[in-house]
């Protein structure tokens, strides 16, 4: 039976009342019982929301006679804690507080949505708590809760269990928006958010609180309400922890099996499918890189959604509701050349060098903006991930491209008025030759001449891969880096298998020749001669090639950039 794919599911009993597709991290909640205050942090669209759902179904109180209905085709739901349906919930969204121009009308809609959530959490669990006092809705919200809070304790009746998702969200508006005074109100010894942290750190110590499980994008806001909130345990650099949000590639491909088996897909187009996703959406290491790296789970399923309605690999394979705007890369930056420096330092070499000490579970406001965390910065926001000890790299090709646009965007570059032509030209008629010259003439030729001092072969591959699937995704998907017995290839076009162009799959090589060093070569860019080693190099990626996809098409480039000067395209 076809089941649907959760897209844009956070709702943890709408998930399974509506049968979609399911991947099981239940087994976390057992472990997370034996963590107090856990605190859990990933970049936006990781599945927090939905995590959070999850444990406010499961701890609930008022859901104990949906246990099995919920919860009995999954691991927990066969080994179930004793706490489970134990407490009462509160669940607290901190993307629905509105952010604004003045601390008083921040404090005014964090009361609202906080005391309004109380005075329905007192009528919801009335039959638990019998009699409660009235919660004036005036009141501040840390009045309020403290008032509940003392109410539970004094009735006898269950403990409360804390979730608060999304507890940055709205203090993130003004680290974006350069109202740093809010941010430091909104922190500062007084403030009525450090006034809610207080109150739940208190209600731990009496009991009040059975536990609190907090969950958000960066670590600064809560190192900045540290004595208000000191109990925290911090999970997100946890070995033990790093597989609870985003999918391994063991899940990942029981779930394809599923959803082959289920809607009677042609499994002769697997191989391809796995390709794609593991190239767009894979990559993530937030602990160890020697560990399975983690595929974004709404990236996933956004493509997951169109694949299954269409039976074919969607033509846009980046969810737009992923792309962090510009506007984060330059503020963490904070003037315009350090902004400039970091894309191009990127956009070079795809990594950038960190230091182990500084990626830790929490920093200030302060150091987020120091030139040294500028890499720790964008790891948080899930932009970089780690290589190795020693860099940090963008994930996948999704990030490639984004990265792409945000350095198309600050330099100014034009890409989407001028390339139609060569684009249907190309469709027409595939020569890579005249798409390389076009992509040279009507791109790159837009850049100032002083960007050309810091590029290398790098930037071409990466930069033509963008602009080719701004417009021709439709017929072909890309493989970047993919990797062969003879070495890694540096891009690929290969043709969809619905498409005109199945089975095509050409294989370019890049190589990059500065203007210093190509002035040494005595000669014209249309006589630089293919050297032997580009030759044999290329080669042996097609061997591999070859044993992988006999079927295929297969054709070998290599192309030499000379700085500005232009270049020149070998067919071996």
């Amino acid at each position: 039976m076809q089941k649907n794919i959760p897209y844009g599911i956070m709702n943890f009993a709408e998930l399974i009342l509506e049968d979609r597709y399911f991947i099981d991290k239940t087994q976390y909640i057992s472990e997370l019982e034996l963590i107090k205050n856990p605190i859990f942090l990933r970049p936006r669209r990781f599945g927090k929301s939905l995590f959070c759902s999850m444990l406010k179904y499961y701890y609930d109180i008022k859901e104990k006679d949906n246990f099995e209905k919920y919860f009995s085709h999954t691991w927990i739901g066969q080994h179930p804690t004793h706490n489970h349906n134990k407490y009462i919930i509160l669940h607290l969204d901190f993307s629905r507080v509105e952010p604004e121009n003045s601390i008083e009308k921040i404090e005014h809609n964090f009361k609202q949505y906080c005391n309004n959530l109380l005075i329905l959490l007192q009528k919801s669990y009335s039959g638990v708590l019998g009699s409660a006092p009235d919660l004036p809705v005036d009141n501040p919200a840390s009045t309020n809760l403290g008032i509940w809070l003392d109410a539970i304790q004094l009735s006898g009746g269950p403990p409360v269990y804390v979730i608060i998702d999304e507890y940055d969200n709205f203090v993130n508006h003004f680290i974006t928006s350069h109202q740093d005074h809010l941010y430091k109100d909104i922190t500062s010894t007084e403030s009525f958010f450090r006034s809610f942290f207080k109150v739940l750190k208190n209600g731990r110590q009496t009991g009040s609180i059975a536990n609190l499980f907090i969950t958000g994008v960066l670590p600064i806001t809560i190192d900045d309400l540290t004595s208000s909130y000191n109990i925290g345990t911090f999970l997100t650099l946890d070995p033990s922890f790093e597989h609870m949000l985003g999918f391994t590639q063991t899940e990942v491909d029981q779930l394809l099996d599923f959803i082959y088996r289920d809607y009677g897909m042609d499994f002769s187009t697997r191989k391809q499918v796995n390709e794609v996703i593991k190239s767009q959406y894979n990559g993530y290491h937030f602990v160890h890189t020697n560990s399975d790296a983690l595929y974004n789970p709404t990236m996933l399923m956004f493509f997951l959604r169109e694949f299954c309605d269409q039976k074919i690999i969607p033509k846009n394979l980046t969810d737009l509701n992923l792309r962090t705007d510009l506007s984060w890369v330059k503020r963490i930056t904070n003037q315009p050349e350090n902004t400039e420096e970091i894309l191009t330092d990127i956009l070079k070499t795809n990594t950038i060098p960190y230091d182990e000490e500084y990626l830790i579970s929490k920093f200030n406001k302060s150091q987020f903006f120091n030139k040294n965390y500028y890499p720790i910065s964008l790891f948080y926001l899930g932009m970089l991930t780690r290589k190795d000890d020693f860099s940090l790299e963008l994930p996948n090709l999704s990030m490639r491209k984004i990265f792409t646009e945000y350095y198309n965007e600050l330099l100014h570059i034009d890409v989407s008025t001028r390339y139609a032509s060569m684009m249907q030209d190309f469709i027409d008629n595939p020569d890579l030759e005249r798409l390389f010259s076009n992509y040279w003439d009507l791109y790159i030729r837009q850049f100032p001449e002083a960007v050309f001092t810091q590029v290398n072969e790098n930037f071409y591959r990466t930069t033509f891969y963008e602009l080719c699937s701004r417009y021709l995704s439709n017929w072909f998907i890309w493989n970047i880096e993919r990797s062969y017995p003879q070495g890694r290839s540096d891009l690929e076009f290969v043709g969809k298998y619905h498409e005109r162009f199945a089975n095509l799959r050409w294989v370019i090589e890049f190589k990059y020749f500065s203007n210093t060093e190509f002035s040494k070569m005595k000669c014209k860019i249309e006589d630089i001669p293919l050297k032997e080693e580009d030759t044999r190099q290329i080669q042996g990626y097609a061997q591999g090639l070859m044993q992988e996809y006999p079927e295929a098409s297969i054709r070998l480039f290599v192309i030499y950039c000379i700085g500005n000067q232009g270049f020149r395209v070998f067919e071996v």
